[in-house]
């Protein structure tokens, strides 16, 4: 967490020193889950780069004609007011960016349900869409409050000017957003809410389309809120830099001016690649910090990231997280983003958050791109006096990195929702002073490095460009790595789970799926009446202590997929239903439960032959509610929902 005004600071550690501070909370030291099992100890690991090799995730931005995007019904926003809103800004850790703003047309699901404009699409389901503009914004995110969503239903984000590239997502994909958030402990409406993608623009369109035989009266869902980006996260323009000056709104790019280009420097240059511009959404209010990609002991791949409980301390903030990688300039200085930046869209899963060092340890739900770092850490205690490196994104800027030392230990706690004070010379925080370079608002999270491994994140802190000699003050790895970071960096004895894709077919109402990228990219590419809807769940794709065979088989007469994990009623299919082409294992999974385990249920549908199955329980209701031609079968399996 930073803090910018240091008038309020004592200038020696030893005195109590007390620094504003944002969204504190959350977590305590004891909120960890359980991970796999562990090997011999280990206190550091090595980095390592994400290979071309990798298997990416299913592009989420389509392509189509421009005029396939239905007419959209138009909710206008009037022009925020930004001497409110530079009032209301905190001036201290995660950096705001986004006001929420109440939108009375899409206020609930009848509204909404009334401003639809249905029409029939060319496969025999129905479209409509709703454009939400916000003038004078750089970009908005939609609250969109689920209620009751089909899970076969598509979902779409773009603008007006780009409707032939929108943002695809499916309906189950965010009834499992909801299910993670409400898991987590969260029963409010903001569990329920999924937060779409900026668009970059004053404008969003959302679009729902549904398939053949689900009315519209199946959905209910609502865009009570929004969130309007008052700041430009791109880069700016020179058209930009005078409407900044004139409206009093800060750019991409107006960091203070001590703040050091990383790519200008050999310092850092593989661990660069490691941090990411966040982008997250609270309550309506968009914020922005810095997390760092990490390695484990198996050096599996495993997305983990690093940032700030102050950041980030509940899942369903880390739903709504987006992360812009290699976010640095194109060359030393020149203010221009390289071409390589990507952005990542799909939120995170929270593992770990704790006040008590300030550190929130996440999955991601995306894979990083290639030429991601994962980067090492070392979970030793570090001496005062050693050198380290900051790589940060200061006023949400891009990538910057700032030089220093560890100063000593210190004792930090929070002592109000604004507020954390330090004293002592133990602690769970490390002291930083700046020889080079500083941190600022959105710099929060951020890692520093010794010998180019993480030995900490950033907490807080006084230091300005005209005053580099205050401190600043990082939640030091080594005790949140003992408390419950080896549960999950530490190397492991346990294979890894491996993600389970789900078609829709719907021309069949069946769902198909796969363990195997390939195959999933096969389907994508020549069966267009298969409808992506992302990971459904995961399993193991070897034999596994423990585990059962999941067995295939593809119905010749209908087109549709059988799966069981039943080796009996495997041998009674293959024995009695010629039509049934058996396929052979597929993966293994748990015949009974056990603990981290989430049932998987199974329908039969006695008109078509086919059976349907979800690992969401929300999915499951709806289709006992809705449809009764679906005969349900209770529960399949076991799976889990994250690797």
């Amino acid at each position: 967490m930073k803090r910018i005004f240091p008038g309020r600071w004592a200038a020696g550690f030893t005195v109590a020193a007390a620094a504003l501070l944002s969204a504190c909370g959350g977590g305590s030291a004891g909120d960890t889950a359980s991970g796999p099992a562990l090997s011999a100890p280990v206190t550091s690991m090595a980095s390592r780069v994400q290979p071309a090799s990798a298997v990416q995730d299913v592009a989420s931005i389509k392509s189509r004609s421009a005029e396939a995007a239905p007419r959209a019904v138009v909710v206008s926003l009037t022009e925020l007011d930004m001497a409110k809103t530079a009032a209301a800004a905190p001036t201290v850790g995660p950096r705001l960016v986004g006001m929420g703003r109440d939108v009375d047309a899409t206020k609930s699901a009848s509204a909404t349900q009334a401003q639809w404009k249905w029409t029939d699409t060319a496969a025999g389901g129905k479209v409509a869409a709703i454009s939400f503009q916000a003038k004078g914004a750089y970009g908005v995110r939609l609250g969109v409050l689920v209620d009751q969503l089909p899970g076969s239903a598509l979902l779409r984000v773009y603008t007006q000017a780009a409707a032939a590239k929108p943002y695809q997502v499916a309906g189950q994909e965010i009834l499992q957003i909801i299910e993670r958030n409400q898991a987590a402990g969260d029963r409010s409406d903001a569990a329920r809410t999924w937060w779409t993608p900026d668009t970059g623009e004053g404008e969003a369109t959302l679009e729902v389309e549904l398939p053949p035989g689900v009315p519209a009266s199946a959905l209910r869902i609502s865009v009570p809120q929004l969130s309007h980006i008052f700041e430009n996260l791109s880069l700016p323009t020179e058209a930009d830099l005078a409407d900044a000056a004139r409206l009093g709104t800060k750019n991409i790019g107006d960091s203070d001016l001590c703040n050091l280009d990383a790519t200008c420097y050999n310092d850092g240059a593989s661990e660069r690649n490691a941090v990411a511009r966040m982008v997250f959404v609270k309550s309506g209010l968009t914020y922005s910090c810095t997390g760092t990609l990490l390695n484990d002991g198996n050096s599996s791949g495993t997305p983990y990231f690093l940032s700030a409980n102050h950041c980030i301390s509940e899942q369903t903030a880390a739903s709504t997280l987006q992360t812009n990688w290699f976010f640095r300039s194109s060359s030393c200085n020149s203010g221009a983003l390289q071409s390589a930046s990507t952005r990542k869209v799909g939120g995170a899963r929270l593992l770990y958050a704790s006040a008590d060092t300030d550190i929130s340890f996440m999955q991601l739900n995306d894979t990083p791109p290639a030429g991601a770092v994962f980067a090492g850490w070392d979970a030793t205690s570090v001496a005062t006096g050693s050198s380290i490196i900051g790589l940060h994104h200061p006023s949400s800027d891009l990538l910057k990195l700032s030089l220093g030392a560890v100063a000593g230990q210190s004792s930090c706690a929070s002592i109000s929702a604004t507020q954390f004070q330090c004293s002592g010379s133990t602690g769970n925080f490390y002291r930083v002073t700046w020889s080079q370079g500083t941190t600022e608002g959105g710099s929060s999270g951020s890692a520093i490095f010794r010998a180019g491994k993480v030995i900490g994140t950033l907490y807080g802190g006084s230091a300005i460009c005209s005053n580099r000699a205050s401190l600043d003050y990082y939640g030091r790895l080594d005790v949140a790595y003992n408390a419950a970071l080896k549960n999950w960096l530490a190397p492991t004895v346990s294979s890894s789970r491996t993600p389970i894709y789900r078609f829709f077919n719907i021309q069949t109402g069946a769902h198909f799926f796969t363990a195997n990228a390939a195959e999933r990219d096969f389907v994508i590419q020549t069966y267009p009446q298969f409808q992506y809807e992302n990971i459904a769940f995961y399993a193991y794709g070897q034999p596994t202590a423990g585990q059962s065979t999941v067995f295939r088989f593809f119905n010749t007469s209908n087109g549709a997929h059988f799966y069981t994990i039943n080796q009996a009623e495997s041998d009674f299919v293959r024995a009695n239903y010629p039509v049934f082409k058996y396929e052979g294992p597929i993966w293994y999974a748990q015949a009974t439960a056990a603990a981290g385990t989430t049932p998987i249920y199974r329908f039969y549908k006695p008109s078509t032959g086919t059976h349907f199955y979800t690992v969401n329980a929300a999915e499951r209701d709806f289709i006992i509610a809705n449809y009764r031609d679906f005969q349900y079968e209770n529960i399949a399996y076991y799976a889990w929902t994250s690797q």
